[in-house]
């Protein structure tokens, strides 16, 4: 700062002493602005930080609380499937009571069949038809 001070008493450099000392000015300015924009977007980015961490937290409690879910459908599942064979085979020895009851009688007696839906739960029980579908679906 002294040579500047002494340049400018010499009185020849005035202009030129008084366009640095601007653009030193201008320079100072400009850095603080960009010093801002930095922290500005500092604190941005830290916000969103933050905010992305409780959205993080917050799934992954929701997938904790479908895991669980599911492990209790599985479970609920589990106990049905054992019932339904239970009962599948209880059906099962009741229509041979009725055929041996059949055959002893020589009365004819109706005897259910066990569903198709019950041994094979997966099984499609109609027809498969095909959808076609054309371009005009796809322009509303």
């Amino acid at each position: 700062m002294a040579s500047i001070h002494g340049a400018a008493s010499s009185g020849s450099d005035g202009p030129i002493d008084e366009r640095k000392r601007k653009r030193m000015i201008s320079n100072r300015e400009s850095a603080r602005r960009s010093r801002m924009r930095k922290q500005k977007q500092l604190e941005d980015l830290s916000d969103e930080a933050n905010m992305l961490q409780t959205e993080n937290k917050r799934i992954a409690e929701d997938i904790k609380s479908k895991e669980e879910a599911l492990v209790e459908s599985d479970a609920a599942n589990g106990v049905l499937r054992a019932r339904t064979m239970e009962l599948t085979e209880r059906l099962r020895f009741l229509n041979s009571i009725l055929e041996i009851a059949e055959e002893v009688s020589g009365l004819s007696v109706e005897i259910p069949e066990i569903p198709d839906a019950i041994l094979n739960p997966w099984r499609v029980h109609h027809p498969v038809q095909r959808v076609m579908a054309s371009a005009d679906v796809f322009l509303h």
